[in-house]
């Protein structure tokens, strides 16, 4: 039998990874808008037959959800939309303010000029990125900036700890209120952008403080949406900021 050349082999792969991409995508979308909704299991069987490609795809796809938190696996029962409580949600957003605003801190004083560039490039792609059929680029070019402000820390345990905050906070449910209300969207996704070119100008000074107090003011700005949108107690969103604030500013550079 004859073997396989190395160009197959590779071609096969990216014919693979290209489908579990669209199933992806095809998931994510509609996670997004709302046509799953918290506590919906997503059936395996289901979907590869409604989409007509084997299980393999969707199984993989399935995964990259579950890494993003946009699903949650249940053992011996399968793959949901997750269901978040509000005392979860609330400990993923004060651990996301805690870990980013002091990996902002030192970041701007270990990030080189060719980070700041590629956080800068991530930022001016989300420019023009204002409707609803720009959601999941826009997602993941926000996930894809936070997470390289973490890492540029270089504190390997503070990136895999901020990556737990982060697959518990809801910011694919705030997408999704704003993919059911798009008069919200425009105003929203402009504050986002200037807030993130705030971010990328104090880590270009290296001003510590800025750079922490700018990623603090967003982080805060998204508790402002989890009230507005989900419903959070803002009573509880305030008291918690109060009690980390000491926190943060005892970090003020002198």
């Amino acid at each position: 039998m004859d073997q396989p050349n190395s160009a197959d082999v590779t071609n096969d792969v990216l014919r693979k990874r290209s489908l579990s991409d669209e199933v992806y995508d095809f998931l994510y979308r509609k996670i997004i808008a709302g046509k799953y909704s918290a506590g919906d299991w997503l059936r395996q069987e289901d979907i590869s037959t409604q989409l007509g490609v084997s299980q393999t795809p969707v199984r993989e796809a399935f995964d990259r959800l579950v890494a993003t938190g946009l699903a949650e696996r249940v053992p011996y029962r399968g793959v949901r939309v997750p269901k978040l409580e509000a005392k979860e949600i609330l400990d993923a957003f004060i651990m996301r303010l805690v870990l980013e605003s002091l990996a902002a801190r030192l970041a701007a004083r270990l990030i080189s000029p060719d980070e700041v560039q590629a956080l800068s490039a991530i930022v001016e792609r989300t420019a023009n990125l204002l409707s609803l059929e720009d959601m999941s680029t826009l997602r993941q070019l926000n996930k894809e900036f936070h997470t390289r402000l973490v890492d540029s820390a270089r504190i390997p345990m503070l990136s895999k700890l901020y990556d737990m905050a982060t697959n518990s906070f809801p910011d694919w449910m705030l997408y999704e209120y704003m993919f059911r209300h798009p008069e919200l969207l425009q105003t929203s996704l402009v504050r986002e952008y200037h807030e993130h070119q705030a971010i990328v100008a104090a880590l270009m000074r290296n001003d510590s403080q800025n750079a922490s107090t700018q990623v603090a003011n967003h982080i805060k700005n998204l508790g402002d949406e989890l009230e507005i949108y989900l419903d959070i107690s803002g009573e509880s969103i305030r008291e918690l900021e109060a009690q980390i604030e000491p926190m943060i500013s005892s970090h003020a550079d002198t």
